[in-house]
């Protein structure tokens, strides 16, 4: 993205969210690609490809009209992208649909169909339908049924035509895109991680004595005592029966209690395996087909997930689900409260604010912000009406207001969040990621995929009680810090942090703020997890006693390295990052435990 984060350029845009990103730092396997019986899969290549399979061919043209699409326009549609790109097919099938459907663009058909420029202009016009918000076609756009946009608008952000189809039918006509993209996010980890416990190996290896030999020998031990463990849960993962949905999502989701609701009386037993030292936590979305959090609790000691939407901390809503160790009795927020909707955090926006958009809180914040044509066209649909606009305007503005969390800051003007906004939202101090050499799009990009830190704060507040003389942390993916400032605005002294993030942008970010708030104590950057091995965190439990805390947040995030058009398998270097976080802490946990 340009400094100005307007989306003009589709190639440069990171359209990942943390809550798109976070559990599917996962490549899109073949198996993956659901495909109807009795058809073949098509790989999305991009190109055309230079030899076409008849059989292929009649196949494909078969789906699309089962679809609800014309001969014709299949034809049409596949001579211009080839069939080797389902996407761009569906895509330009989907123009064509809402062209026919536009009495304006019937007419320019109808009147001069053999025209030159009027092909040239419609090339033209579909030469932008790979960006949703740079789409000229917007307009025609709102002929399409919501059913038939939110497709297009999950095709555009890089998912495949069936994971978009499967997701719209699991979660229901009404679900946001933000749940369809949480959905197939976590479908995706799903399948990855049963195809990675298959390929775990099944002959046992006599268990040695972990209280003699060298330090090679014990981290030997601890590594095949891992594996071991992952094939059990294999087996038990295998076992289960997959229309069995074992963990709920709360209605609301306040998780064991949030300041700004009713407490309930809730009492939980740990299982021994997850009692501290150390205390773990880890976040990742909520939103989750089914199997995805028992996955993910089985790896994790089977601690129960305590599931909470940011909405009851802040202005805008992050649903996620945290697993931990942590008590969960006297628990106290972060004081000032931030604001608690929109025109308590904006309130400069309430005087344009109209009363036909009832938002009360933002969606989940993005990395990239949306174009400054989109709120130009916003405009100039709103302008011929002097009162309230049709129903049709109120709900075209109000989709791209929510996807894109635009607010009102004029007369029939709408505008992005800044990312000073941003970080107030998500409880960071002022200018956290403002300058030295930080540019506006790594900004929103690093801002997006991070904590919000006044939920966080909520759950580690315990820990000021339990450490008073400073706390030792292993920070895996750290991003731009969201733990330490949580701990800090706590009162917690950091004693030690070892911080591991890729990102360059975001490590300058932490040392800066480390910097700043004049912190006494040790701050450790590595850049890799896989620098984490048995010998390396002996090391470091040696220099400083041991961690008291590893936290880690969204294994799948943006900051991390993924990418959605280049993963390479759960154990490849960025997308065994859910693995590297269970494999690091329970290093941990069977080096501390041996030196007790």
């Amino acid at each position: 993205m340009d400094g100005n984060a307007s989306c003009e350029d589709v190639d440069n845009i990171d359209w990942d969210t943390e809550d798109e990103l976070e559990i599917q730092d996962i490549p899109v396997s073949s198996c993956s690609r659901l495909t109807p019986p009795g058809e073949e899969s098509v790989a999305g290549t991009g190109e055309a490809s230079s030899s076409v399979d008849p059989s292929s061919h009649s196949k494909l043209v078969h789906h699309f009209i089962g679809m609800g699409f014309s001969e014709k326009l299949v034809t049409k549609a596949i001579e211009e992208n080839g069939q080797g790109n389902t996407e761009s097919i569906l895509e330009t099938l989907l123009t064509y649909s809402a062209l026919e459907d536009s009495p304006q663009q019937q007419q320019c058909v109808n009147s001069d169909k053999s025209s030159p420029e009027y092909d040239e202009s419609f090339l033209d016009d579909l030469s932008d339908t790979d960006s949703w918000a740079e789409n000229e076609l917007a307009e025609n756009m709102n002929s399409l049924s919501d059913k038939d946009r939110t497709l297009l608008s999950l095709v555009n952000m890089g998912y495949t035509v069936e994971e978009a189809s499967i997701a719209m039918d699991r979660c229901g006509p009404e679900a946001s895109i933000e749940e369809l993209t949480d959905f197939i996010c976590a479908a995706q980890v799903s399948k990855e991680a049963d195809a990675y416990l298959q390929e775990l190996p099944c002959e046992a290896k006599p268990k040695p004595n972990i209280f003699s030999g060298n330090g090679k020998h014990k981290r030997k031990f601890y590594e095949h005592e891992l594996w071991r463990k992952k094939k059990q849960k294999g087996y038990q993962n295998t076992a289960l029966d997959e229309d069995t949905e074992m963990i709920r999502l709360p209605i609301p989701m306040i998780g064991f209690g949030v300041p700004t609701e009713p407490c309930p009386l809730i009492h939980r037993t740990l299982p021994e395996a997850a009692i501290g030292p150390p205390y773990f936590y880890y976040e990742n979305v909520a939103l989750a087909p089914k199997g995805v959090w028992d996955t993910i609790k089985r790896f994790l000691y089977d601690v129960d997930p305590e599931f909470v939407d940011s909405k009851f901390f802040c202005a805008t809503a992050r649903k996620r689900g945290y697993i931990h160790n942590l008590p969960i009795k006297n628990r106290f927020p972060l004081l000032p409260l931030p604001p608690q909707t929109i025109h308590e955090a904006l309130p400069l926006t309430r005087k344009w604010w109209p009363s036909w958009d009832q938002r009360t809180h933002l969606n989940c914040l993005q990395t990239c912000i949306c174009s400054a044509k989109l709120t130009e066209r916003i405009r100039k649909s709103l302008e011929p009406w002097d009162g309230e606009p049709p129903m049709h305007v109120q709900n075209y503005v109000l989709h791209e207001c929510r996807k894109w969390n635009l607010v009102w800051v004029g007369r029939n003007k709408v505008a992005p969040l800044e990312a000073d906004e941003v970080e107030m939202l998500l409880g960071f101090p002022r200018n956290h990621t403002r300058g030295g050499g930080i540019s506006r799009t790594d900004r929103y990009k690093s801002l997006g995929n991070s904590f919000q830190v006044d939920t966080v704060a909520y759950h580690l507040s315990v820990l000021k009680d339990i450490f008073p003389g400073g706390i030792n942390v292993l920070s895996l993916f750290s991003g731009i810090g969201g733990a330490e400032v949580a701990l800090h605005r706590l009162g917690v002294p950091l004693k030690t942090v070892v911080s591991v993030e890729i990102s360059e942008v975001n490590r300058n970010i932490v040392r800066s703020w480390w910097e700043q708030t004049n912190q006494k104590g040790t701050l450790i950057d590595m850049t890799d997890v896989q620098e984490l091995n048995g010998d390396r965190l002996e090391q470091l439990i040696g220099t400083f006693g041991g961690f008291d805390l590893v936290i880690g947040g969204s294994p799948c995030n943006n900051l991390a390295g993924s990418n959605r058009h280049s993963r390479d398998g759960l154990e490849g270097k960025e997308s065994s990052l859910f693995f590297d976080y269970f494999r690091i802490l329970d290093l941990v946990k069977c080096i501390m435990g041996s030196k007790q």
